[in-house]
């Protein structure tokens, strides 16, 4: 079985990180602070915005039961690519739609992902594709959120419309 690992940053990683979790083949959903300037980011390090970090997840999944060609259509489904620094409510650099890579094949996987979804937005998708630089483990309080705090209000808020969204169209692919 191969094990491959996939970083995207769409958001608030607490949100993403709920969807990811539960798909078929995904061993493991860890959030991170990615390609910012300072070393061992904190969480309140990311939030001021300044730290040129964003928010991401870190999918480890098996390529043979899912492919990172699924992985991408689903995080272009599950979170509005064309608001620049902005998900929702939440606004700053740390919150940037963004597709990490660490070869050619994923870089190329993300650039036709992103030609394809163009097609179901009428605004310019602004999602970046860049080179992974560097990467960080977020706190562990931050792992796991919404399995955890389900109840706390930005999670009932936000993350169920993201897991209608998945449901209805990649149902098939849900564990």
């Amino acid at each position: 079985m191969a094990m491959k690992e996939l970083i995207v940053g769409g958001g608030c990683f607490w949100c993403t990180e709920a969807v990811f979790e539960l798909l078929k083949g995904v061993n493991d959903v860890e959030s991170g602070y990615a390609n910012g300037h300072t070393e061992n980011p904190t969480y309140r390090d990311i939030c001021t915005g300044e730290s040129g970090y964003a928010e991401v997840i870190k999918i480890s999944y098996e390529d043979s039961i899912i492919t990172s060609d699924t992985l991408l259509d689903i995080f272009f489904v599950v979170h509005n690519p064309t608001t620049l620094n902005q998900q929702g409510a939440d606004r700053g650099t740390q919150y940037r739609s963004t597709i990490l890579y660490t070869d050619e094949e994923t870089k190329d996987a993300a650039e036709a992902a992103l030609e394809a979804a163009q097609e179901d937005y009428a605004d310019p998708i602004v999602t970046t594709i860049e080179p992974l630089d560097c990467y960080y483990k977020a706190e562990d309080y931050h792992q796991d959120y919404y399995r955890q705090n389900q109840m706390q209000g930005y999670c009932m808020a936000v993350i169920p419309p993201k897991l209608a969204k998945l449901k209805a169209k990649f149902g098939k692919e849900m564990a």
